[in-house]
């Protein structure tokens, strides 16, 4: 019997992923707006640590009125929205003929006039067709990379860009990352078996040849229970995160509590209960 978290009939929502515990709903109500702004966001974990759940609900916030292009190496992702168009790579013929990689897909999707990009999973050259279209106004794009931590993430995300084949110096690659990633959720299968989202970190931009990040939340263990459940929680760390400027900037609606969260006395007053 397969996993009940691998390709459920009823894709989970937001609020399942609450009640689970991988995230909070203040934590929630941040990404939701972040998504409606148009970030581009990397959805970083190991394997089996729900990174395909955690992009699907990332995806269900994405408006009905967008035409969005998934692209995928299998049909995992259950998109609701209406303007959807799903390509699929295909494995070569016997003879060696007939391949279609993500990456033939990444370059052909940009001609489909898409609103949003979401790309199943990164795992080799596509990564840097990635980055062009995120840095040529695809913005909002949605993807998924395996990596350990935020840091690790942007390491491995240079290592996939040197896989496309084309000669970069290391310079560029990072300012390529820097200015198309806004933002990266860290999803990790702790050691109970439960799926947590322990990080929702920003990238800032870059100091000389590092690229600055900032942790937005963070998941902080407070112990163990009577039935070996660990116990903690996904907290905000205090730091007011610079995207919150640009969610104002485009005028997304955001709950009360968001905005209580990280107030802004110059912020217009358009708080109103988010959609879930």
């Amino acid at each position: 019997m397969g996993h009940p978290w691998k390709f459920a009939r009823e894709p989970f929502t937001v609020q399942d992923l609450i009640s689970f515990g991988t995230l909070t709903a203040e934590a929630a109500g941040f990404l939701e707006a972040c998504v409606r702004a148009h970030f581009n966001v990397l959805v970083a974990g190991g394997t089996g640590s729900g990174k395909t759940t955690t992009l699907n609900v990332l995806s269900s916030f994405i408006p009905d009125t967008e035409r969005v292009v998934t692209i995928e190496d299998a049909a995992e992702l259950q998109l609701r929205q209406p303007h959807k168009v799903r390509l699929e790579s295909r494995p070569a013929r016997i003879d060696g003929s007939g391949r279609i990689s993500i990456r033939d897909l990444v370059v052909n999707a940009l001609r489909m006039r898409p609103d949003r990009i979401v790309i199943g999973e990164c795992r080799s050259g596509e990564a840097l067709d990635m980055l062009q279209a995120m840095n040529t106004g695809h913005d909002g794009s949605l993807t998924t990379i395996h990596a350990n931590s935020p840091r690790d993430t942007l390491s491995r995300l240079e290592t996939l860009v040197l896989m496309s084949g084309v000669d970069l110096p290391q310079r560029a690659i990072r300012e390529q990352i820097a200015s198309a990633i806004h933002l990266i959720v860290q999803q990790s299968r702790l050691r109970d078996g439960s799926r947590r989202i322990t990080n929702i970190t920003e990238v800032v931009g870059r100091e000389g040849d590092t690229i600055t990040l900032q942790d937005v939340f963070l998941f902080e263990e407070s112990g163990m229970d009577s039935i070996g459940r660990l116990q903690g929680k996904l907290s905000p760390t205090g730091i007011r995160p610079n995207a919150m400027a640009k969610i104002y900037s485009k005028r997304v609606a955001i709950s009360p509590a968001l905005a209580a969260l990280f107030p802004d006395r110059k912020a217009p007053d358009f708080t109103v209960g988010v959609r879930r």
